[in-house]
């Protein structure tokens, strides 16, 4: 993109992005993909500047949208976003042509596990500062998700007989218990209100805390990979895909096998050790 992101809105685009994220308040969506949405929009808008919104084609979307070097899943949030925004805009009458209901439709990827190297993890906690140790612990060792890091409040400790647990505001405005290790239990209850406090309704945005997360782990680790070694190492530890499950607080346990990786050398092993069995069979056979 020719302009940044952080270019300073114009009224046209300014006035329409505050009043979509309203009607997506009204709606009841979740804060993060209120968040995500007005972003793509913001994007864009720097993008169009100086033009306003309803001065642009499909072919402006396209030529946007194609010129970006993103991944399948990017683009299909990102043609999400222009809809819904366009959508709206005819049903309030701000619009009276739908440009992006011309956009075509993303194929999705299969998706593909991929853990954050361990090395680079230990790394990435030896080093930093303790507001991003515990960014980087809670995303690692309990699989949070940015939006439900940046969200933790001490009001969600929870303590009963058998430890402490912490309540998760996940996605969908759906929440979680999981349990929480003692010792970072300790560092929430050392704070006070937001664990990490921020002009975002009182705590950091989503987007800051996986910024943060992501530049202290080597280029091309993200914070979201911290999710899928989480996954990939506790089911290795129980071969237990129900209980990673209930940790990352999928609905789905289709999108929870997404997140764990089989190794290579695990089947390697199970082909081998099936093989050898059937060699048994054979020369009992014979």
């Amino acid at each position: 993109m020719s302009r940044s992101v952080s270019t300073p809105l114009t009224p046209a685009w300014g006035i329409e992005i505050e009043a979509w994220r309203l009607a997506l308040a009204a709606a009841g969506r979740p804060k993060t993909t209120i968040e995500l949405r007005t972003y793509h929009l913001r994007r864009l808008a720097s993008w169009a500047a100086p033009r306003g919104p309803w001065d642009l084609t499909l072919d402006d979307l396209i030529g946007w949208t194609g010129a970006m070097l993103w991944e399948a899943e990017t683009r299909r949030s990102v043609r999400s976003s222009l809809r819904g925004f366009w959508r709206w805009a005819v049903l309030t009458g701000r619009a009276r042509v739908d440009v992006a209901i011309g956009l075509p439709p993303i194929t999705p990827k299969e998706p593909r596990p991929r853990p954050a190297p361990p090395a680079a993890v230990h790394d990435a906690i030896a080093t930093a500062d303790p507001r991003l140790r515990l960014m980087l612990r809670l995303a690692n060792e309990l699989g949070m998700r940015r939006g439900e890091v940046a969200q933790v409040h001490t009001d969600d400790l929870l303590a009963d007989l058998v430890g402490w647990s912490l309540r998760v505001h996940g996605k969908g405005a759906r929440e979680r218990v999981v349990p929480l290790p003692d010792d970072l239990a300790a560092v929430i209850r050392r704070c006070s209100g937001f664990v990490f406090p921020g002009a975002c309704e009182g705590h950091l945005s989503a987007r800051w805390v996986g910024r943060l997360v992501s530049r202290s782990l080597p280029q091309e680790v993200t914070m979201h990979q911290l999710r899928h070694l989480a996954a990939t190492e506790l089911h290795d530890e129980t071969h237990n895909l129900r209980l990673v499950q209930r940790l990352l607080g999928h609905a789905s346990l289709t999108t929870t096998q997404r997140y764990v990786l089989v190794r290579d050398n695990e089947l390697r092993a199970a082909v081998g050790q099936r093989s050898a069995e059937w060699a048994g069979v054979r020369r009992r056979a014979s």
